[in-house]
């Protein structure tokens, strides 16, 4: 099982995909931004085509590409339910991560958490995020972009805590499977 948690810079995804993984029987965290982070290192600045020579790492073409191959390697090498968190609003990368995980794996959930611009601002805050910042500077267009259908299964978090969320998770996977949490909980 591959369960991808979307959502904009601050809405909880890693958060929510920690304590998913406390819960969920033979689950491992993957965070697709290491893989970003480690592009940026290796590969200069002046060598990358004009469209990745932006400040987001989703745009270096291998970033996608490489996610994937990861994935498909950690499932074959380990076995594990992986958690993904990751913000990823556009189109192009959406469905070809989206596309990718399903043929690793046919149980792929995607979450996508929403909430309002004020919301998400206030989190980064409490974070740490610098105010206009790169991440507060994303939030306009990840929340309208992230709102459409094709990002489907929303989970509004405006007023929910972290374990509200990590709950309504739990119990849309849970009508798939019978037992595979960790230990028996009530996640109604």
């Amino acid at each position: 099982m591959i369960v991808m948690i979307n959502g904009a810079f601050g809405s909880g995804k890693t958060t929510a995909a920690t304590k998913l993984v406390q819960i969920v029987s033979n689950s491992m965290l993957f965070d697709p931004e290491e893989i970003g982070y480690m592009l940026r290192k290796i590969i200069p600045e002046e060598i990358r085509h004009d469209n990745e020579k932006t400040d987001d790492f989703q745009d270096i073409e291998l970033w996608r590409k490489l996610t994937i191959s990861t994935v498909k390697e950690v499932k074959k090498k380990y076995g594990k339910n992986l958690i993904i968190p990751m913000t990823i609003y556009k189109d192009q990368n959406f469905e070809y991560i989206k596309n990718g995980l399903k043929e690793i794996d046919k149980d792929l959930y995607h979450f996508c958490l929403i909430a309002r611009e004020d919301i998400i601002h206030k989190r980064l805050y409490e974070r740490g995020d610098k105010p206009g910042g790169w991440t507060f500077l994303q939030t306009s267009k990840c929340v309208a972009t992230l709102s459409d259908k094709r990002y489907e299964e929303h989970i509004i978090t405006d007023s929910l805590n972290q374990d509200e969320v990590v709950n309504r998770i739990i119990t849309r996977i849970s009508m798939d499977y019978e037992s595979f949490t960790k230990k028996s909980t009530d996640f109604t």
